[in-house]
């Protein structure tokens, strides 16, 4: 192991360089401890060697995390020669041998995949043990400029073009990139310049890999037409990022002001949408999507402009789409709501019965309670106070009465109109959102006839008259924490 050069009386360049990043991005505070991912290449080996230089006047400790994948016949000397040289830097080394073929066979999945999954909850495990708030990373300017490529190349938006962040929260724990505005040529020219020993990984030579391809290849060929490529594509990802940062922010808040949650999922209503931004529609559906789906990585930009283009459609008022990943989204007049896909059984057929005696009865399917009372004429004026309320001549009543939800056929004869109207139409009329009208409850009699849509309308039959000695009042209340049903 080669004895590593200090200079004691001035910081080396690069090292200050580094110092201010952290100070100005706050990067780590007083007091921290940092579990350094120790790979035993230069950018790793640099970026242990200038955190130790700058741990005293910073106040914090060190950690170093070397994780074997077993790709290589050169792992394990790289293992030993990684845990020197921190036994020579005084900084504590943990080691752990990743099984990476196990995890592939338990879960099937690109090898690269899954060793970084390996290595970083290796590396959340180390932090967790050892109390530390932040694991640093060494990825570079050069890195970054490969990553904003590659993402340009596959396809990307704002988010992507944004790069690697140069801080994140990951499992309570911040992950912190303090190289990211350190080209490769420097950290390579600061290991020889303090005669660090680093381990050269071959593979890093395959163009196997796309990364490797574009490092090698796409990059030198383009940096013929600009010889500062690589710095301009890092410095447009660290422009995305920044207002990035702040879109995700402002649809945040939109969320939170405009999107409700319910059991079923998520709803809005339409104009909330459509007075925003077309950037900010785009960025809250996607947001709201990620809210419903595991895998992040499927909520596509098309997957984003089909909800979109349906939203604001002016031809249609009612539409279900299927979004894949079990998700449906559905617009039903001026509401929108995504959730995942109905099953049958929430539109069951149900009846329940109102016998002569009967004063409270509970619809759990519609979300309502119903309140019955008889009333003398004499006491009562017989006017009803809302739509969610009806009056009827209880001697012209056929019990028991029945409350359910709507059956093929139903037509009902309307106060005020010749002969009869399908439910189906009304609902449409009054613009009842077609996931409700299943379970909508409508009251009729033990002879089928349609009494009353609670909320829509009330049929011709039963209606108090002058003559009437005694009537049955009928109050529909909703369960309103549900917003299954429209208010009173």
């Amino acid at each position: 192991m080669t004895t590593i050069k200090r200079g004691a009386a001035v910081l080396d360049e690069l090292v200050k360089r580094v110092a201010h990043m952290g100070s100005l991005e706050r990067l780590w505070r007083r007091g921290d401890t940092i579990v350094i991912a120790l790979s035993g290449g230069p950018d790793s080996i640099a970026l242990l060697h200038i955190l130790q230089t700058i741990a005293e006047q910073e106040q914090v400790s060190l950690v170093a995390a070397h994780a074997n994948h077993g790709f290589r016949e050169e792992s394990a000397l790289e293992a030993v020669a990684a845990e020197g040289f921190c036994r020579q830097l005084h900084i504590p080394f943990e080691y752990c041998e990743l099984d990476v073929p196990t995890y592939l066979r338990e879960n099937p999945q690109n090898s690269q995949l899954a060793a970084r999954e390996l290595r970083y909850a290796f590396l959340h495990r180390v932090a967790r043990q050892s109390g530390a708030s932040r694991i640093a990373l060494g990825h570079h300017r050069d890195d970054q400029a490969e990553t904003v490529l590659m993402r340009l190349l596959r396809g990307t938006g704002l988010s992507g073009l944004s790069g690697i962040p140069i801080r994140r929260v990951e499992k309570n724990v911040e992950l912190i990139r303090p190289l990211l505005r350190i080209t490769k040529a420097e950290l390579l020219e600061y290991c020889s310049r303090h005669t660090l020993p680093y381990s050269e990984d071959a593979s890093n030579l395959q163009r196997y890999y796309l990364r490797n391809t574009v490092r090698l290849d796409v990059l030198p060929y383009l940096e013929q037409f600009n010889p500062n490529l690589s710095h301009s594509l890092a410095r447009l990802a660290d422009i995305a990022g920044t207002e990035d940062d702040l879109l995700d922010k402002q649809t945040a808040e939109l969320f939170e002001r405009h999107v409700l949650r319910t059991e079923a999922g998520l709803s809005m209503e339409r104009k909330a949408l459509l007075d925003l931004h077309i950037a900010l529609q785009r960025r809250l559906i996607k947001l709201i999507l990620n809210y419903l789906v595991f895998d992040k990585a499927a909520v596509s930009f098309d997957t984003v402009e089909l909800v979109r283009e349906a939203a604001v459609d002016t031809a249609k008022t009612t539409l279900q789409v299927d979004l894949g990943s079990e998700i449906q989204f559905n617009r039903e007049y001026n509401t929108l709501k995504w959730g995942h896909r109905l099953q049958a059984s929430g539109n069951e057929d149900y009846l329940y019965s109102i016998g002569a005696d009967t004063g409270r009865l509970v619809v759990r399917e519609a979300e309502a309670e119903f309140v019955i009372d008889r009333i003398e004429a004499a006491e009562a004026s017989a006017k009803p106070d809302n739509r969610y309320e009806a009056w009827f001549d209880m001697q012209q009543l056929c019990y028991p009465l029945i409350i359910r939800n709507r059956r093929p056929g139903d037509r009902m004869a309307l106060l005020g109109l010749n002969g009869t109207k399908k439910v189906q139409d009304m609902f449409v009329d009054e613009k009842v959102p077609s996931s409700l009208r299943g379970r909508w409850p409508i009251v009729s009699d033990a002879q089928e006839r349609l009494l009353w849509i609670p909320g829509l309308r009330r049929s011709a039959h039963a209606v108090p008259g002058a003559n009437a000695a005694a009537m049955l009042r009928i109050r529909m209340k909703q369960a309103k924490e549900t917003g299954s049903l429209t208010s009173e």
